[in-house]
């Protein structure tokens, strides 16, 4: 039997993100892997945080890689510190959103995570995305008043004719 590697990843908003997935499904190639991922976060963003946990860890499973979630402290580094467990985990993944966008790299997170767990940290990076803006049918042709006018009075005159 394999060695099973087990991955703490650090993400919130990107945690269920395609290119984090598509990061992990690649490091399972190399060997199986169990992920476990947490996502810090503040008390009134739990409930997002949490489906978006559930969703990620349902696309790992789908791909035959062991997951689970939970939520942690608002504050990244103070949710590894509580998370981490060097005799648990043998790699970290940390994914932010782009330079530019992220908060956590202004406060250069995957570093300090490194520091924190002396332990390789891997940095995967995922471009912010805005929502699309809502799609609207266009309004219905019009009509200029003066066609529909002579439109009604030539139906009018026709039936009154009749």
């Amino acid at each position: 039997m394999a060695f099973t590697t087990h991955l703490l990843v650090v993400g919130n908003r990107t945690v269920d993100s395609p290119e984090l997935l598509d990061a992990l499904r690649q490091r399972a190639e190399r060997g199986p892997i169990h992920v476990t991922m947490l996502a810090p976060s503040t008390y009134a963003e739990r409930t997002q945080a949490q489906r978006r946990l559930q969703s990620a860890a349902a696309s790992l499973e789908a791909a035959g890689i062991q997951a689970e979630g939970m939520v942690g402290d608002a504050d990244p580094i103070v949710a590894v510190q509580e998370a981490w467990d060097p005799g648990r985990y043998d790699e970290v993944v940390v994914s932010t959103l782009a330079a530019g966008s992220s908060q956590w790299l202004q406060i250069d997170l995957p570093h300090r995570v490194a520091k924190l767990t002396d332990c390789q940290v891997r940095h995967v990076s995922v471009p912010l995305r805005r929502p699309a803006p809502p799609r609207t049918e266009p309004p219905p042709e019009r009509r200029p008043m003066l066609e529909r006018v002579a439109s009604l009075m030539r139906s009018g005159s026709r039936s009154g004719t009749a």
